[in-house]
């Protein structure tokens, strides 16, 4: 294997490639930064390379694997000098499991790379100016005298363990035997499991016990290849305040052999079961639902709360996976918002209402609009469970909806969106331009986007003054955000 130096001299001039790297060839590398995907960027000869295991700060012998025009990738070989934030994955199964991106990584610089993924969007794809929140501690300088946004410190956990309440775990076959877990990174491969640190430990009892179960009566997996086999995954839910438990098990068929059996073992094995469902799914697709759920026994729908806000959940229903985490997230809302008890609010992406009956413990009303209307049926149950009724939902696309609100005179005080990674449609960004709320609050799971985002609505009048960046998922590369924006006519 041919060696080279991260400093060594550029392939012979002879050679077909340009680039400063070769494929194949050992090199030395800096590493100066981590990406989203929380690989290491390395240089070599000025090129980068992104190499996963590696950490800031860490000299490493890599062989390069795959070179394109302005970057590549490097396979880690061998640690030279290692940063001094490396630690022992306490899972053990995390080199091969794609789960998680970070355990390498302490937790408390995990809270730091996310906030500068935070920031470096915004600079480089929203060409925002962030300013720094020691110099404003410093110099006592103002946050509302528009000398750029503020990135505050991610919020973290106390515990970033078992903080999941809900898996979506496939099932698959090895040498014969029924296996459940998670995919490799970058591939459909399950890696078997026996516990995940970052799951609700009652998740992990589930998964063991349809396993256990599915085994002793010969149930097959589902192969995505022949499309055949009977079990696809089973989905647990958890409400971390009731220790209310949901299962779900999603098969390429209509029916379950052997239903008492699942019923009855699952029953006895994990206590606080309060529903179990079958979900069919038969169309060859990624997607983990099918379209038919039914109740194999107990109740429809299991109950948890993020802060004094009681939400039913059901198979399908959306909620956000790390209740305590939410609760901090949309208390940040909720304070962005800046809400006086009379404020018209819009929530343009509601869900089943979590963000919307939050707001409506402080707001004089609050509107809704969201486009599954399996959501906004949960919504409105939500809402009459929690005796609120200052609240108005509405199914349909928030750039339609909203323009027909105005025009019955609905004028809202503060915006709220909380789209999908995708970001806004740039339709609801212009309609909230022409609606010019005093206040946009922004809820992103995708800084980049959000970046994208910001400044189109700064474009069109607003300012960004501040971010807070949340870890709703200790130990992976994810960060949300919230965000506050005023428009420059009411500062």
């Amino acid at each position: 294997m041919k060696r080279k130096n991260g400093t060594g001299t550029r392939p012979d001039k002879h050679k077909s490639s340009s680039l400063p790297v070769e494929k194949n060839v050992e090199y030395e590398a800096e590493i100066v930064g981590i990406n989203h995907d929380g690989e290491g960027v390395g240089r070599v000869n000025g090129f980068t390379l992104f190499v996963a295991g590696a950490l800031p700060g860490e000299r490493v012998l890599l062989k390069v694997v795959h070179t394109k025009k302005q970057y590549g990738y490097g396979k880690l070989l061998r640690i030279i000098e290692a940063s001094p934030e490396r630690v022992k994955p306490d899972c053990g199964i995390y080199e091969q499991c794609g789960g998680c991106q970070l355990q390498h990584l302490s937790y408390e610089a995990q809270l730091k790379v996310k906030r500068q993924q935070v920031v470096d969007n915004l600079e480089r794809i929203g060409k925002l100016r962030v300013f720094r929140e020691d110099l404003v501690q410093e110099q006592g300088q103002d946050k509302s005298q528009g000398q750029g946004i503020i990135v505050h410190p991610t919020l973290g956990m106390n515990d970033p363990w078992r903080y999941r309440n809900k898996a979506q775990v496939p099932f698959g076959e090895e040498e014969g035997g029924l296996i459940g877990g998670f995919y490799a990174q970058g591939s459909h491969r399950i890696i078997d499991m026996e516990k995940c640190l970052i799951q609700h430990e009652a998740n992990d009892d589930v998964v063991a016990e349809v396993k256990k179960i599915g085994k002793q009566l010969g149930i097959s997996a589902y192969r995505e290849e022949t499309h055949q086999g009977l079990l696809r995954h089973v989905v647990v839910k958890v409400g971390f305040r009731t220790g209310e438990i949901m299962v779900v098990l999603i098969t390429n068929g209509t029916r379950i052999p052997h239903e008492r059996e699942w019923v009855e073992g699952i029953r006895a094995a994990v206590p606080g079961v309060k529903s179990i469902c079958h979900n069919v799914n038969t169309k060859q697709t990624n997607v983990i639902f099918g379209d038919v759920t039914r109740v194999l026994w107990g109740s429809e729908v299991i109950y948890d709360y993020i802060g004094e806000i009681k939400f039913a959940i059901s198979p399908r229903s959306f909620f956000q996976v790390n209740p305590v985490q939410t609760d901090l997230l949309y208390g940040k809302a909720l304070e962005y918002a800046a809400l006086t008890g009379g404020e018209t609010v819009v929530d343009a992406y509601c869900g089943i209402g979590t963000i919307s009956l939050f707001l409506a413990q402080r707001a004089g009303q609050v509107y809704g609009v969201e486009i599954v209307e399996e959501a906004i049926a949960d919504a409105r149950k939500n809402a009459e469970l929690n005796g609120i009724t200052n609240v108005h939902f509405e199914a349909g696309l928030a750039e339609v909806v909203l323009p027909a609100w105005k025009s019955q005179g609905v004028k809202p005080d503060v915006i709220v969106v909380d789209p999908p990674r995708k970001g806004c449609e740039l339709s609801l960004l212009e309609t909230i331009l022409e609606l010019q709320p005093r206040r946009v609050v922004y809820v992103s799971c995708n800084a980049s986007t959000l970046a994208r985002d910001l400044r189109v609505l700064e474009n069109g009048g607003y300012r960004t003054v501040e971010v807070q960046p949340v870890d709703m998922f200790p130990h992976t590369t994810h960060i949300e955000s919230v965000c506050s924006l005023i428009y420059k006519g009411f500062e």
